[in-house]
């Protein structure tokens, strides 16, 4: 059922989200369902936000495990936000295109500057397949990005 969920979604993605900056599912304005942004770097895995310290950031609702977690991304939210905008970094790379990101399937990647980004992807398969060429689909999506926050 995810997968026939998930194709659907690919398919009429682009029209679904067209416009949004931040990905926060159909029925939601949390950012990264909920989960706290700044935790990827300082914990180096997915944790839970709590709904007692949450911020407002383009357009969406951002939740955070701690206060010190919420004044870190108020201070710099470009430093700690997903890159394009949680969205899926595969499909905005191969596709040019917008698919949701889950929180599950992530990355970190050092930039030529050495600053860590997050990066998020559609599932599992999506990230072994993003994991293929991390380098090269940075380069596309960077390039795509812009367009499609046009759109």
């Amino acid at each position: 059922m995810k997968a026939l969920m998930g194709l659907l979604l690919l398919l009429v993605s682009g029209s679904v989200f067209a416009g949004d900056a931040i990905y926060t599912g159909l029925f939601s304005n949390k950012a990264l369902d909920g989960y706290d942004t700044v935790a990827y770097f300082t914990e180096g895995k997915p944790v839970k936000g709590n709904s007692a310290y949450t911020t407002e950031y383009n357009g969406a609702d951002w939740y955070f495990s701690s206060k010190q977690n919420r004044v870190l991304f108020v201070n710099d939210p470009a430093k700690y936000a997903p890159q394009y905008g949680g969205f899926c970094a595969w499909a905005v790379a191969a596709k040019s295109d917008r698919a949701p990101g889950d929180p599950q399937q992530w990355t970190i990647v050092k930039d030529t500057n050495n600053v860590a980004k997050l990066y998020l992807n559609y599932d599992k398969t999506i990230k072994q397949r993003w994991e293929q060429d991390i380098s090269g689909f940075i380069v596309k999506g960077d390039k795509n990005w812009p367009t499609l926050l046009a759109n």
